[in-house]
């Protein structure tokens, strides 16, 4: 017997309405509704695949996004999904992360691994050849397939996948362009939020387990420096923020960016990340106007989170009712009789033209 109290008639009859709302909006159903993905079990769990429909949708938040940021001066780059196991001992990742890993493959003489992030190749893009500070800010950026193991309970549609395209991109700088750099990369994810209509936002600044060796960089001063950068940087924008301990990476705190689905549910969608390890173990070096050889630091960041998850939040937020731009189908013309079939095939080419998508 299962039962609900509430203080009031009046809650009770709101939570009800509540939750038949979110059973309407799971973007589970309305995606097999409107045919935008599917999942196969002989393909695996977590795995989607996107029909014509939802391959529209996403296609056009991938071209939104990299054309908003190479115009923001990031360079937009492409690197492998398989790498050698020893890339990610290099990095820190491994053994830190390897229960979220998939196992490693024996070829030949290599071990590889899917990626489950991009950070070590954009370092090694980086650290190709010579730099030098006239360079910096170095801003790299990918529309990356990375590869997580998540536990078959844990999985949830789009939300929740072990293979996902995150709009990923590395900032490597001074410093002291530290700050400006945050901030250009928190007007970006701004601007894309309200684009895509998602709302309002707030800011979780994520600080070190000072206390946790496996979770923490041990060098107080360079914890305290780059916290306060971006306490800094979240007072001066005046953000709607709090703070949460033990949170961060081991190699630095980040800012999450926090939304709230239309049933009240908070979630992280993006996130700005600082790193002052990543340097230091890939010998990124940048030559300095005194002529020097200087260490930068790295800013993670993503503008529009997990495609997969990014749409999503979409789906439910508008109800599977897109805005045109989104739409896979702009426009439907609907001949009412055999001699309006001809007059129709010429608007729709007309439109086609036009580069609108019509049925």
């Amino acid at each position: 017997i299962y039962a609900l109290l509430f203080r009031s008639k009046k809650e009770l009859d709101e939570y009800l309405t509540l939750q038949e709302e979110i059973k309407k909006r799971d973007h589970r159903k309305i995606g097999k509704d409107l045919d935008l993905f599917v999942f196969s079990d002989l393909v695996g769990k977590g795995l989607p695949l996107f029909t014509e429909k939802g391959s529209i949708i996403r296609r056009t938040l991938e071209r939104f996004i990299v054309d908003e940021e190479i115009s923001r001066g990031y360079k937009h780059v492409y690197t492998p999904d398989l790498a050698n196991l020893a890339l990610y001992k290099t990095s820190g990742h491994y053994p830190y992360y390897k229960d979220t890993m998939y196992p490693v493959m024996k070829v030949d003489e290599e071990e590889l691994m899917l990626r489950p992030m991009s950070c070590p190749h954009h370092f090694e893009l980086y650290a190709s050849k010579p730099r030098n500070y006239k360079e910096l800010p170095y801003r790299i950026a990918e529309l990356v397939k990375q590869y997580r193991y998540e536990k078959s309970g844990e999985l949830t549609g789009l939300m929740r996948l072990r293979s996902f395209c995150l709009a990923d991109s590395h900032i490597i700088c001074q410093p002291d362009q530290a700050r400006s750099e945050i901030n250009g990369a928190l007007d970006l994810i701004e601007y894309v939020s309200g684009i895509l209509g998602l709302g309002d936002c707030r800011y979780r600044l994520s600080l070190g387990d000072r206390e946790d060796s496996t979770k923490y960089y041990k060098d107080d001063e360079i914890w305290d420096f780059a916290e306060g950068v971006l306490r800094k940087v979240l007072t001066e924008r005046k953000a709607n923020f709090f703070e949460a301990g033990k949170e961060a990476a081991f190699y630095g705190p980040k800012i999450d960016i926090q939304m709230r689905n239309f049933a009240g549910k908070e979630d992280t969608v993006f996130t700005v990340q600082y790193d002052f390890l990543g340097a230091k173990r890939f010998k990124l070096k940048y030559i300095d106007s005194d002529q020097k050889e200087k260490e930068p630091i790295v800013i993670h960041r993503s503008s529009i989170g997990a495609i997969e998850r990014t749409m999503a939040f979409l789906i439910e937020h508008y109800a599977g009712a897109f805005p045109v731009w989104l739409s896979p189908v702009q426009v439907m013309l609907i001949p009412v009789a055999d001699r309006h079939v001809e007059y129709a095939r010429k608007v729709e080419a007309a439109l086609k033209n036009k580069s609108i998508r019509v049925d």
